[in-house]
């Protein structure tokens, strides 16, 4: 029985964050020390961003606010807002992003109906609240009232693999359940002026969005184009624990964000992705003797989180991998930035939205977080 991704769709905030602007106000911050400085114009101008989206709406350098709790235009001062008052704005902003992408979703899958939805799976690291996102999708989404109902908080950036792994066991179980994944990630509401240099490159980094995608066993409608979800695979890397890490802090949450975790990324993805490419007889010829991988000609497609512009570079050249195949990841971290667990269903549709993609064509999903964890997951292209 196959289990199939639809209805890939993304909801981001209108706000627009341009990274040149968004360096030069970090820059000027006062308390910044001359090395701090210089590590903020380097992580900015080589972070491979353009764009990021915020609900911050105080951040837009247009805005008019009488009392400001994040950015102070006035001033151009980034303000130190208590973990509640971020919590606040992400109780109210998170909700409009996790519902409009859930929307978004059912409206773009042919034949699935809110009545239809029997387990709703969300993901997010970047607020808490109960009754959370998972009960909103369900009363602003008109599901029954009897959805089972599963939210997956605090795991970081690879969180939206193990949400669609769970969606594909749902499945597998009940071939009747159609599971609806959301991820929503609201990364700007813990930005932060600061010497320390894992919470520079942070800064240079995070952004908002949210996505979704409705999984189940009916096939993709006439014109349509999916996602069988095949395998998946969880890594924990022997190092790394101490390089990634989100913790909450008095004044929101707080990232740790080596300058390490590329290196690590690099000597281990070759042996991340080895029990993954195991489990598929077609691909189990692409490791070779030594732990060598040959996967760029097998697997068209490559959805990398792109959680920084470093860690792009070394997972292309340890795969060999062909400068389009990471076309998709560059161009969403380009645009948008890393919105955490959210990013990699971004690059997931960009692959299926391009209309060079074939029924057939396989996938790899990766994505990298705390621990040092490596998720990774084999797909493939299906047209209906």
């Amino acid at each position: 029985m196959a289990v199939t991704l639809r209805a890939l769709q993304t909801a981001i905030p209108p706000t627009i964050l341009v990274q040149d602007q968004v360096r030069d106000v970090f820059v000027a911050q006062p308390g910044l020390s001359r090395l701090a400085q210089r590590l903020v114009a380097t992580s900015f101008n080589m972070s491979g961003i353009e764009t990021r989206r915020t609900v911050i709406s105080e951040l837009s350098l247009e805005a008019d606010v009488e009392n400001p709790q994040f950015y102070d235009p006035a001033t151009s001062e980034l303000l130190a807002p208590s973990t509640r008052v971020r919590n606040e704005l992400y109780i109210v902003e998170a909700t409009k992003l996790f519902v409009e992408a859930g929307r978004l979703a059912l409206q773009n899958c042919p034949g699935i109906e809110a009545a239809d939805v029997t387990h709703v799976v969300t993901v997010s690291c970047t607020g808490f609240y109960a009754p959370g996102p998972d009960y909103m999708l369900v009363r602003e989404l008109g599901l029954s009232p009897s959805t089972q109902r599963y939210h997956l908080g605090f795991m970081g950036c690879y969180a939206a693999m193990p949400a669609l792994r769970t969606a594909k066991q749902f499945v597998e179980a009940d071939p009747n359940a159609v599971v609806l994944v959301v991820s929503a990630e609201l990364c700007s509401l813990h930005l932060r002026t600061s010497n320390d240099p894992d919470t520079i490159v942070a800064s240079s980094l995070f952004a908002d969005g949210a996505a979704a995608g409705i999984v189940s066993a009916r096939p993709p409608a006439p014109g349509e184009t999916a996602l069988h979800l095949d395998v998946f695979e969880t890594v924990i890397t022997p190092v790394g624990e101490g390089d990634m890490a989100w913790k909450i802090g008095d004044e929101g949450f707080e990232m740790v964000l080596s300058s390490y975790v590329p290196h690590i990324i690099d000597e281990h993805i070759e042996g991340a992705l080895t029990p993954l490419l195991a489990q598929d007889a077609t691909l189990r010829e692409c490791i070779a003797p030594g732990g060598r991988l040959d996967v760029a000609t097998d697997i068209a497609h490559w959805a990398i989180h792109p959680g920084g512009r470093s860690i792009l570079d070394k997972t292309e050249a340890k795969l060999e991998l062909r400068e389009e195949q990471l076309a998709p990841s560059r161009e969403i971290l380009r645009r948008y930035g890393n919105m955490s667990s959210a990013t990699v269903l971004f690059v997931l549709k960009a692959i299926v939205d391009a209309p060079t993609v074939a029924d057939g064509e396989r996938v790899c999903a990766l994505a990298f977080g705390p621990g040092l964890t490596v998720e990774s997951g084999l797909l493939t292209v299906a047209r209906g």
